[in-house]
């Protein structure tokens, strides 16, 4: 394929909103089958056994589509207009994850994804399939093979470009488009995001214990949280920003593609209103957002350990409200809270 294809479909990516198109072959990454073999053995993984489950394919992206020559990685920004972090300063406030705030970049970056494969398709008799986050593609491992960044210390892709707030899809081709250099590391000694972990999740640089991570504990992990993790929680409710906010590389951070990303009624929530969700409001609620596929149970859950980290007597009461609720995790979530209340 001559290089005034690739010139042009970089430019229609960016036409698209991604900030940065870089190509790789889905061979490129062979590291990445051991590397997953080593997480699941040391049980890191915890409750998400579709790790394990599908091995094959995540550790080897070309057996996932054998006829693909080519895999396009994109970018999408959607970096924060202000240091998230600052919400948890404020106890009575439910801390959400940026990415979360808004719609669900599946169905936005999706759209795009595909928007792009059907103008490549326009130029070139070829097949596409396309990624975002739901298949057992190994994308931050492929997108260091393209070009586009590097998987830091946090495990998350960062880039000189555009620092860490990104979303990425991929679109597997047929078509053999000419690859880009592979990017370098560029921590360096730096350790900021390992140490400012309020659970000590990476058992070293580059390697994270998700039984320990926030983002897992609140999202993937079913049931009650360990005792001595719950408090660590703090008021963060629906994942955690905490190794990706204090990242220097973010100085470079674009402004989000999408102000769909920014869901300004998810930002600063009052955990005494999110409390009172039933199951239909629940959904209502966050209709369209990535938080909905917990389920209110889990969520609230959630809610309840960052009421009974808030130190707020006035919440004793909203977490007695929940304490013989029909679901056992909840309801020993909302009895931990209250115990850990003083009276008014």
């Amino acid at each position: 394929m001559s290089a005034t294809l690739k010139d042009r479909l970089v430019t229609q990516a960016r036409a698209e909103g991604f900030v940065a198109c870089r190509i790789c072959r889905p061979w490129d990454v062979p590291q990445v089958a051991a590397r997953l073999e080593a997480f699941v053995a040391a049980g890191y993984h915890g409750q998400m056994g579709w790790m394990a489950e599908r091995m094959g394919w995540r550790g080897d992206p070309a057996a996932l589509w054998p006829e693909a020559r080519s895999v396009i990685m994109l970018a999408e920004s959607y970096a924060p207009e202000q240091d998230p972090r600052v919400i948890l300063e404020r106890p009575e406030k439910g801390a959400i994850s940026v990415y979360a705030q808004g719609r669900d970049y599946h169905d936005i970056v999706k759209k795009r994804l595909k928007r792009l494969g059907r103008w490549l398709i326009a130029q070139e008799d070829c097949e596409i399939k396309v990624f975002v986050d739901t298949a057992p593609v190994p994308e931050k491992a492929l997108a260091q093979a393209a070009g586009l960044g590097w998987q830091g210390k946090h495990t998350n892709l960062l880039s000189r470009d555009f620092g860490n707030w990104a979303f990425l899809g991929s679109v597997f081709t047929t078509l053999d488009l000419v690859p880009d250099p592979a990017e370098a590391d560029h921590c360096g000694s730096c350790r900021a995001c390992l140490d400012i972990c309020p659970t000590a999740a990476f058992v070293a640089p580059y390697q994270l214990d998700a039984r320990r991570c926030i983002s897992y504990l609140t999202i993937e992990h079913k049931g009650p949280v360990d005792l001595q993790l719950r408090e660590k929680m703090g008021n963060r409710i629906y994942g955690c920003d905490d190794c990706l906010a204090v990242c220097p590389w973010n100085k470079f951070a674009v402004p989000a593609s999408d102000l769909r990303y920014h869901g300004k009624e998810t930002t600063a929530s009052d955990l005494a209103d999110l409390a009172g969700l039933d199951d239909a409001a629940f959904r209502a609620r966050f209709s369209g957002s990535p938080i909905k596929r917990i389920g209110r149970d889990r969520f609230l859950r959630n809610v309840l350990y960052a009421i009974g980290n808030s130190g707020l007597a006035e919440l004793r009461e909203v977490a007695q409200r929940s304490a013989e609720d029909p679901d056992a995790t909840v309801a020993d979530a909302a009895r931990w809270a209250v115990a850990r209340l003083p009276l008014e």
